[in-house]
């Protein structure tokens, strides 16, 4: 059995399935991208004391299980998901910014 968070008064395991797609459902997550995506993803999860519990990301949608602390809510927590990897990779992968010529990487909103 998966181990629970423990606070002072409190015991949780906090879950939550997130889908988020590409702004325009363009196939831009292939290759090194995807691969980089991943990692930053993870490393972002590592970061902020969640847990990839399954996840995945295809060529259009990104479907992650995490588990979060209380203390985070679920907004905060795909905003923070979504702009830092989107600046990594703007950074990282100039040929993205042709196509995303603005800030907007993801498209609006995410299912949980």
């Amino acid at each position: 059995m998966a181990e629970n968070r423990r606070g002072n008064h409190t015991l949780t395991r906090l879950t939550v399935h997130i889908v988020w797609v590409t702004k325009y459902r363009y196939h831009v997550l292939k290759g090194e991208i995807q691969k980089r995506c991943r990692e930053l993803l993870i490393q972002i999860c590592d970061a902020e004391d969640m847990r990839i519990l399954k996840g995945s990301v295809s060529k259009d949608p990104v479907h992650m299980l995490i588990e979060y602390p209380p203390s985070q809510s679920i907004s905060e927590i795909v905003q923070r998901l979504k702009s830092r990897t989107w600046r990594r990779l703007q950074q990282e992968y100039p040929e993205l910014q042709k196509r995303y010529w603005g800030k907007h990487f993801w498209a609006i909103g995410y299912g949980a």
